[in-house]
């Protein structure tokens, strides 16, 4: 997917196949770690993880007594997920999505603009560290409006790279700080809560850093 204004399925579907997947972190994502907490959701709540993986956050979620939801294209990385959980999830099929279920987690197998609210169900948060950064730009327009669509305007812990782009080509793609009030603003209270510079640059290519930002619903009390 370099620089195409269209989300290459294929491109995401040979990195899992070929295990190509630097992307993923055998820990915790530690901005998730420091500033989860700042949603101030209680035990119970139920997180959406778009463009999930098989990421080591879900545990993290699990663990802290939080129910998590997922989507995610690859049903290979959804497989290894399920089987790394240790458990043996229920599939059920939906028009051109896979819900696979089990313990506190549903991820649904397809493409993310084929997920209905309906079908997702009742969302308390966002927690999005690699869907919009890994849409071109043109692409984040539709994204956006679908997330905060099937969510149901949802508060939302964002994490968006930021750099040059023109260094490196993504995914994932650098999102600027002018970028992401401008699509969530309507919709949300914005606040920055940190940027944190990427060691040893993005890729070790470029210097990047990664801009977490908390959005909550227009009219709830900023923190």
């Amino acid at each position: 997917m370099t620089g195409k204004q269209t989300m290459d399925e294929s491109f995401w579907h040979r990195k899992w196949e070929r295990n190509e997947i630097a992307f993923h972190r055998q820990e915790a994502n530690p901005l998730l770690v420091t500033y989860f907490g700042d949603l101030s959701l209680p035990e119970g709540s139920r997180v959406f993880l778009p463009l999930c993986g098989k990421t080591r956050d879900i545990y993290w979620l699990l663990s802290h007594g939080y129910r998590v939801a997922g989507a995610e294209l690859s049903k290979l990385a959804v497989e290894q997920l399920f089987a790394e959980l240790g458990v043996e999830p229920n599939i059920t099929v939906i028009d051109s999505i896979s819900r696979y279920s089990a313990n506190n987690v549903d991820v649904f197998v397809g493409d993310i603009f084929s997920l209905s609210r309906s079908l997702l169900g009742q969302i308390d948060a966002i927690y999005d560290r690699a869907a919009l950064v890994a849409f071109p730009e043109l692409m984040r327009d539709r994204y956006a409006v679908h997330l905060v669509e099937i969510a149901d305007h949802a508060p939302q812990l964002l994490v968006s790279y930021e750099y040059d782009q023109r260094l490196l080509d993504g995914p994932p793609f650098s999102v600027s700080d002018e970028e992401v009030i401008r699509r969530y603003q309507e919709s949300y209270a914005l606040k920055l809560l940190a940027k944190v510079e990427v060691k040893g640059g993005l890729k070790g290519r470029c210097a990047a850093t990664e801009n977490v930002w908390l959005l909550k619903k227009q009219g709830a009390t900023r923190t």
